[in-house]
């Protein structure tokens, strides 16, 4: 395992009926980890996991969102219903990680550990096959394109709650820094809206050398990027979350030469939907003003991504309780502050009550310790937290769908 002792609580409290599988689901992980595959490209991934699924019994559904994949597993008469949701892409990123399951496949890894929540899913999914402990149905949902590609939104539209409805789902992501295998949770607003633009700036260009014979788009990208950093500061109250940053720009290709147009791209993120469409409002409004002074056009290209991602308290209290009382305070950090990354898990959110809860994946700075951050060439899922993670998923499947007394 690429893991490093730790002293949590949930160690030693793995279920026996995952324990037991546990080795042969981190060579799994390992497996899926050596062969990444881009949003929408899943499809030796999907393969496997609908193999396996339907190997241990559940009713498999293939072909949402192209390569997602659904399974069922219904017990007793209980009609209460429970969804669980992985993700499985990669990201297309060069791996310098050096592991002997490093990515075989240039240019792509996971880098975000998906691969390590859709093992967790599926041994938590073998545990649970083998104990009929249960009264309801459990839909285990391994979604495509979770990395800025929507796969979650597009599953939905293409019928995933009509074909399995859910009263409840959950979901969960490694976090590296936070000690391995403890449990966070957020109520209300967790994870913020991503939204991106594309700004066009277009003037006259010219020799750099008679600049007053030019409207100079690049000077007046330059106001607009210092301008824009007024919105969050002078817009947005201080108790509120919002980010506006420019994250690209390009034009021209010569020293001496000012071209005709610039193009900036920017990321967009608030927690509240409507600070959510004030920025959008005030962006556009703030980049075609400044425009107009400084005697040059602007289009602004704005596109909506993913919304907020916000935790339905009750399932979350939930959550956060199955939690405490398989681990105790040990086992579950302090309350989570909302963070400004986003995740497309926001638009089942929309659809259904749930929530979206992190587990630790180490802290240090290596892909050893599972320290090193996400979206990094030297990131690794840290195996010591899988066994934990599957347990926790079988323990909130025992509590959801508990037989009626």
């Amino acid at each position: 395992m690429s893991s490093t002792p730790h002293t949590t609580a949930a160690a030693d409290k793995v279920l026996p009926a995952v324990r037991e599988i546990a080795a042969e689901m981190v060579a799994l992980r390992h497996q899926i980890h050596a062969h990444p595959e881009l949003a929408y490209e899943e499809f030796v991934t999907s393969d496997l996991v609908a193999s396996r699924l339907a190997e241990w019994g559940y009713a498999v559904h293939r072909g949402l969102a192209g390569t997602g994949v659904v399974a069922t597993l219904r017990r007793g008469s209980g009609t209460k219903r429970l969804g669980l949701r992985a993700d499985m892409d990669a990201l297309p990123i060069q791996e310098t990680t050096g592991l002997p399951y490093a990515s075989q496949v240039a240019g792509k890894m996971h880098a975000c550990g998906h691969d390590g929540h859709t093992a967790i899913l599926l041994a938590a999914a073998r545990a649970i096959a083998r104990q009929p402990d249960f009264d309801g149905t459990l839909h285990l949902i391994f979604q495509p394109a979770e990395e800025g590609l929507g796969g979650a939104r597009r599953m939905i539209e293409e019928g995933l709650f009509e074909r399995f409805p859910c009263d409840a789902v959950f979901a969960l992501h490694n976090m590296p820094g936070s000690p391995v295998g403890r449990f966070g949770f957020k109520e209300g607003p967790f994870l913020a809206s991503s939204d991106s633009v594309m700004v066009t700036v277009t003037g006259r260009g010219g020799h750099g050398s008679t600049p007053h014979l030019t409207a100079d788009p690049v000077v007046a990208a330059a106001h607009i990027i210092v301008a824009l950093q007024t919105i969050v500061s002078r817009n947005v109250d201080p108790r509120d979350v919002a980010v506006v940053s420019v994250g690209a720009i390009h034009g021209g290709d010569a020293p001496n030469v000012i071209p005709g147009s610039v193009t900036m791209r920017l990321t967009v993120r608030a927690h509240r939907p409507e600070i959510r469409a004030m920025l959008r409002e005030r962006i556009t409004e703030l980049v075609q003003a400044q425009a107009r002074t400084l005697g040059v056009s602007a289009e602004v290209d704005y596109h909506w991504r993913y919304p907020a991602l916000v935790n339905d308290e009750a399932a979350t209290r939930f959550a956060r309780q199955v939690a405490l009382d398989w681990l105790g305070e040990d086992g579950v950090l302090p309350p989570l502050q909302p963070l400004t990354g986003s995740e497309d898990f926001a638009f089942m959110l929309e659809h259904c009550p749930g929530s979206y809860l992190i587990v630790g994946n180490g802290e240090g700075d290596h892909h050893a310790t599972g320290g090193c951050s996400v979206h990094n060439p030297g990131y690794d899922f840290n195996d010591a937290m899988l066994p934990i993670a599957a347990s926790y998923w079988v323990q909130l499947v025992r509590r959801f769908l508990a037989p009626s007394a």
